[in-house]
């Protein structure tokens, strides 16, 4: 019988985290970058790394390849990573509707092209089995209430990506690169006020913080309730749009335009919170 898997966020720099999926022998590891955590992690368990994931070409993302499979990995392990984005060590480039598949883990995902972040960002998908959830490792597209900033991509591009993403499982759980968690919710509250689900999260998630604890991952049934970015159709934060910009909200598109245009400014307005 196949071991069940771990999911273990490593941090590293500020915010992120690369993930490593573990069966308590071998590993897959996504987005590692920076090495040196990495590798403390993995050699601490004796774990064998059989493959890399990559969902973006970024240096927080892809710097700490080449060092972690050096002191964890093998000549042979394979470096998954997207086919539209110039990433030197990458040797599988993946596109939309790939399967990904490591042996040694019974691991296989499903690969979603999801550009507006970057121009070639993808995501894996991992499907449930045997009534237990997905996991959906999402990089810098879509974070526990936020979305990644558009740095290549368009405003459609990222608004068809997450409607993607939001068609997962509700149960999916959330595997997103950085904990920006307690920064986007004081912005989901600011858009909706009313909304209590977002207040009760935002307690939950300070606490877990304060207790150094990550707040990932959620899951996509969740993050319906509490991410302004996947409900650009409610009246609520549409209203508050319409009073903040003074212009028409004609549909969803619109309404995230706006709302992205806001998180941007968002540092400005209150200092204390990192622009993402």
């Amino acid at each position: 019988m196949a071991k069940s898997l771990e999911y273990i966020p490593v941090p590293f720099l500020d915010d992120n985290y690369a993930w490593v999926v573990t069966d308590g022998t071998f590993a897959i590891v996504v987005d590692p970058g920076v090495a040196s955590p990495v590798e403390r992690f993995c050699k601490s368990r004796n774990l064998l790394i059989k493959a890399v994931l990559l969902t973006h070409h970024h240096r927080d993302h892809v710097d700490g390849v080449r060092a972690v499979l050096r002191s964890c990995g093998q000549a042979d392990t394979p470096v998954f990573g997207p086919d539209r984005e110039p990433i030197a060590c990458v040797t599988r480039r993946m596109g939309d509707g790939s399967e990904v598949e490591v042996g040694e883990l019974n691991f296989r995902a499903s690969v979603i092209a999801t550009p507006g972040h970057t121009h070639g960002h993808i995501v894996f998908f991992q499907s449930g089995v045997d009534g237990q959830p997905g996991h959906l490792f999402a990089g810098d597209t879509l974070f526990a209430s936020g979305c990644g900033r558009l740095l290549e991509g368009s405003a459609e591009e990222m608004l068809a990506s997450l409607d993607k993403l939001a068609a997962l499982p509700a149960s999916t759980l959330l595997h997103c690169a950085h904990e920006y968690t307690l920064s986007n919710l004081r912005f989901a509250a600011v858009c909706e006020p009313g909304n209590e689900q977002i207040l009760r999260w935002q307690e939950k998630a300070a606490a877990l913080r304060l207790a150094g604890r990550p707040t990932l991952p959620t899951t996509i049934g969740h993050e319906f309730s509490v991410n302004p970015f996947l409900r650009v159709q409610q009246r609520e934060l549409q209203g508050v749009l319409i009073q903040r910009f003074g212009l028409p909200v004609p549909h969803r598109l619109a309404a995230f335009i706006l709302l992205r245009a806001w998180k941007d400014m968002f540092q400005g307005e209150y200092p204390d919170l990192i622009k993402r």
